[in-house]
């Protein structure tokens, strides 16, 4: 699994690639606590790109609810985008798809939790 961050304004877009598994998922949770975090610091928010996430097992999905909950309890945004079919799937048959507020494209997650943030994307 591959994580990349990008800043746009107040918000970071975290792309997840590859698999979120039981061997993946404790660098990942590592990675996206220190981004929301962050996000609760500067009143920003966390958009996930999962448009490179091809499997998310419940060791995944449990990463994703310590992260709702570490935001919720922060004051923080985090929104998730572009999933591919198999995960999304995986999404609505647990109700993560309650849990966050899911998006088809980054560009309107971002727009979502910050107009700054989907300006700076805008400009690239």
């Amino acid at each position: 699994m591959n994580v990349s961050s990008r800043r746009f304004a107040n918000a970071v877009v975290l792309r997840v690639e590859g698999r979120l598994d039981q061997d993946t998922c404790a660098a990942f949770t590592t990675d996206l606590m220190k981004s929301v975090d962050t996000a609760a610091a500067e009143g920003g928010a966390v958009v996930l790109d999962l448009s490179g996430l091809e499997y998310i097992s419940s060791a995944g999905l449990r990463c994703f609810m310590l992260a709702s909950r570490q935001a919720k309890a922060q004051h923080a945004k985090i929104a998730v985008a572009a999933l591919q079919p198999m995960v999304a799937e995986i999404f609505q048959i647990s109700h993560f798809n309650l849990v966050f507020q899911v998006f088809p494209t980054v560009r309107e997650a971002l727009g979502a939790v910050s107009g700054d943030a989907a300006a700076a994307f805008e400009k690239g």
